[in-house]
């Protein structure tokens, strides 16, 4: 048995999930410059559940589209964290509806007992701070991959996801 490798998914949706730390990072390589626009955000206060739909590009596809050469993809998918007890956020104006926001990174930062903070960071120095129970966190595509609009693949500079 061998374990699975990242370019295994990339013809399946994801689902995938992350309860601890290190299943986070995965994760957030994942939905790594994932765009959504401010009005995708939604925090249930009753459910203690926090949820954004996601415009992600297709990381686990990228070498085969560029091997095949066809167009890189992107997907629309659900990010949602349970058992969050409050939700913050700095430099995002919720009054500005068509504002466009970039995902960079989900990570957690533990406090006691499993309760902790899910960071959420966005292009142009903006953050959601999720206050959590434990950590809950899934990454669903809920539709058929598209070709990316930009026709480029995000570059920060590095081969590297």
């Amino acid at each position: 048995m061998t374990d699975a490798r990242f370019e295994d998914g990339r013809e399946a949706p994801l689902n995938l999930g992350a309860l601890e730390a290190e299943d986070l990072v995965v994760l957030s390589s994942l939905a790594q410059d994932a765009i959504f626009p401010i009005t995708e955000m939604r925090w249930q206060v009753k459910q203690h559940r926090f949820a954004v739909l996601l415009n992600r590009f297709r990381w686990e596809d990228k070498s085969a589209a560029q091997a095949r050469g066809r167009a890189f993809e992107r997907v629309q998918s659900m990010l949602v964290v349970d058992n969050v007890l409050s939700v913050s956020s700095q430099g995002i104006d919720r009054s500005e509806k068509d504002t466009i926001l970039s995902l960079m990174s989900v990570t957690f930062e533990p406090g006691d007992d499993g309760v902790g903070h899910i960071l959420l960071t966005l292009a142009g120095d903006g953050a959601l701070r999720l206050s959590v129970e434990a950590l809950d966190v899934s990454l669903k595509d809920v539709t058929r991959p598209y070709k990316a609009l930009s026709g480029q693949a995000p570059d920060h500079g590095s081969d590297e996801v």
